[in-house]
């Protein structure tokens, strides 16, 4: 599945309670559910339930990106010709390195 593709299923599944629910509200699950997968990697959980917690984040993301009517497959073609920050296939910034 392509990243658009997923985002339409999400928008087709959810998108009348998402818009009532706006974007502030969206982020404050997304936020929850990012809080649940660093639970989940700090215990050592197994790979399935880091799996599901991999994919409600990612959820939550296109959710947001829905509300906000951002396309996330276009938006993520900023990488396409390498790292934003130095252009490198193989990213060579010295930043957020830790």
């Amino acid at each position: 599945m392509h990243i658009r593709e997923f985002q339409q299923l999400i928008e087709r599944m959810y998108s009348d309670k998402d818009r009532r629910r706006g974007s502030a509200k969206t982020f404050l699950w997304l936020a929850e559910e990012v809080g649940e997968l660093a639970s989940a990697l700090a215990k050592g959980d197994d790979r399935e339930n880091l799996s599901a917690e991999f994919a409600d984040v990612l959820a939550w993301l296109v959710t947001l990106a829905n509300v906000e009517g951002v396309d996330l497959e276009e938006a993520i073609k900023k990488f396409t010709a390498g790292c934003p920050g130095c252009g490198q296939a193989v990213c060579r910034c010295d930043t957020k390195l830790t």
